[in-house]
């Protein structure tokens, strides 16, 4: 049953005391034991409200040594070619430019990705297919299935519809085509229109994965909410909370993504209220997004950990090192690659050693689930070492999982899969993909070949792994022919 909520305060506007037990939040489910992010919920899982029933495509047998042996020719193949382009500034330059003018085109038919099928087809089996799961539930559920059946513990999978905030011009552009008027009173309708979309998609997942979220995509009042750093229009929060009562009930854990500075702290709040609502059971039901490329993020994170222990919830602390580069004020950013570096290192491996702050040193550690989303070899494997170090010591740490982007640094993936399936007590591994029309997914792609032209050494990398791969299936093919 949906839950009408009132705005009690501006401090806590999903204030509900017949929802407090004890100084504990209980949602109609016994509280179970703590586990590891998507280790298995803590729920019965409610069936699947997608009629979808697709079956999983049989996958490649992995070969030791060889990470991206699981994948197939065709994939395969797209990864060389967006590779090459990303590992080459020639060609990735205008790549860039290209998506740039296309994702703040609009009116030209020609211009139009959605209408002008030549540019839709040259996009779809290149960018879109590479990164993006679909443009219809049918297409998304497919790729969800095939990325599971690849052995990921789960997908976290996102709606591509956002509103980004461009520092430079100080103007705001939403993605996608809006949402016509509702001709409901009092109903908004683009607010509507992203809580179906986002149903949507969490009606394409289930049981152990993660519906990632964007709050900017709910349209014009929820943003300038946002830039005056205020709560949303009760409609939202209504949606919210159905949102985040129906993916808890269902076993489905959401993460709040990171937007554009110009929201973000109004984000957090929102997001902060989420945790002590559906955070309570010693598990973390929502995760919000840190981003380390921000020089205010690690001590915005000492915050959290103070509001956690304070109210007593767990901090889903999902770390990513940032992706609105473009977009946001220069001066907010590390001034180096390396400072960025050394703040998610810092921030990664302090919580697994449940040390940040003064928090795990004069002040104890609150409860904390882990999800690190890098594409940094070196950041994740000093990480999954420290962790497996501390859990064989049997001291303290946290739960904690993986994930990378659908497309990008598959080796990386594909490498912690193969040491857990090698008995070296590996996490839970995640690919994050997102769906919408190709229209709505242009910001998306953007920010994918931003990160490929910024992280110049680590898609050398990818591009000289996928080569490897691609030579060493053409080297064992003559074998087997001679």
């Amino acid at each position: 049953m949906k839950l009408s909520l009132g705005l009690a305060s501006a401090k806590t506007p999903w204030a509900n005391p017949a929802f407090v037990v004890s100084g504990r939040r209980s949602y109609g489910k016994p509280t179970q034991p703590r586990q590891a992010v998507g280790a298995g919920s803590p729920h019965a899982a409610i069936p699947e409200t997608s009629s979808l029933e697709l079956k999983s495509p049989p996958a490649r047998k992995s070969v030791p040594g060889a990470p991206l042996s699981i994948l197939s020719t065709g994939t395969l193949l797209r990864s060389l070619l967006i590779t090459t382009i990303s590992s080459n500034r020639f060609l990735l330059i205008p790549s860039l430019y290209a998506l740039s003018f296309l994702s703040k085109s609009s009116g030209s038919f020609l211009l139009d990705v959605d209408r002008n099928p030549v540019l839709h087809a040259i996009l779809k089996k290149t960018f879109y297919d590479q990164f993006c799961a679909g443009e219809t539930p049918e297409q998304t559920k497919a790729c969800v299935d095939r990325l599971k059946a690849l052995g990921f513990k789960g997908v976290i999978l996102t709606y591509a519809k956002e509103t980004v905030f461009d520092h430079l011009t100080q103007s705001a552009h939403e993605t996608g085509k809006t949402a016509a008027a509702s001709g409901i009173a009092g109903v908004d309708s683009e607010i509507e229109s992203w809580r179906c979309g986002t149903l949507e998609t969490a009606a394409q997942v289930g049981e152990g994965d993660i519906l990632a979220i964007k709050l900017t995509g709910a349209g014009r009042e929820v943003t300038k909410a946002f830039a005056k750093d205020k709560f949303p229009p009760k409609q939202m929060l209504d949606a919210l909370d159905e949102i985040a009562t129906t993916c808890k009930q269902r076993g489905i854990r959401i993460i709040v993504d990171a937007e554009s500075t110009h929201f973000q702290k109004a984000i957090d709040r929102v997001t902060l209220e989420l945790m002590r609502k559906f955070n309570g059971d010693g598990y973390a039901a929502i995760y919000n997004t840190y981003q380390a490329y921000l020089k205010s993020t690690t001590d915005n994170i000492i915050n959290h950990l103070s509001e956690a222990s304070k109210d007593g919830f767990t901090l889903g602390l999902k770390v990513v090192r940032g992706a609105y580069i473009l977009s946001d004020n220069r001066s907010r950013i590390h001034d180096t690659k390396q400072d960025t570096d050394n703040a998610y290192n810092y921030i990664s491996q302090g919580a697994v050693k449940r040390h940040i702050g003064d928090f795990g040193g004069s002040k104890p550690f609150p409860s904390v689930d882990l999800l690190l989303a890098s594409h940094n070899r070196e950041s994740v494997f000093a990480a999954l070492k420290l962790h497996q170090q501390r859990v064989k010591e049997g001291k303290p740490t946290v739960p904690i999982a993986f994930g990378q982007l659908h497309g990008m640094s598959d080796e990386v993936s594909f490498s912690l899969l193969q040491e857990k399936n090698e008995g070296f007590g590996g996490p839970d591994v995640f690919k994050c993909s997102t769906w919408g029309s190709m229209g709505e997914c242009l910001a998306y792609l953007l920010r994918r070949a931003v990160e490929n032209r910024d992280a110049v050494l680590r898609t050398t990398d990818e591009h000289t792994a996928v080569k490897n791969e691609c030579w060493r299936r053409l080297k064992s093919a003559f074998a087997v022919a001679n």
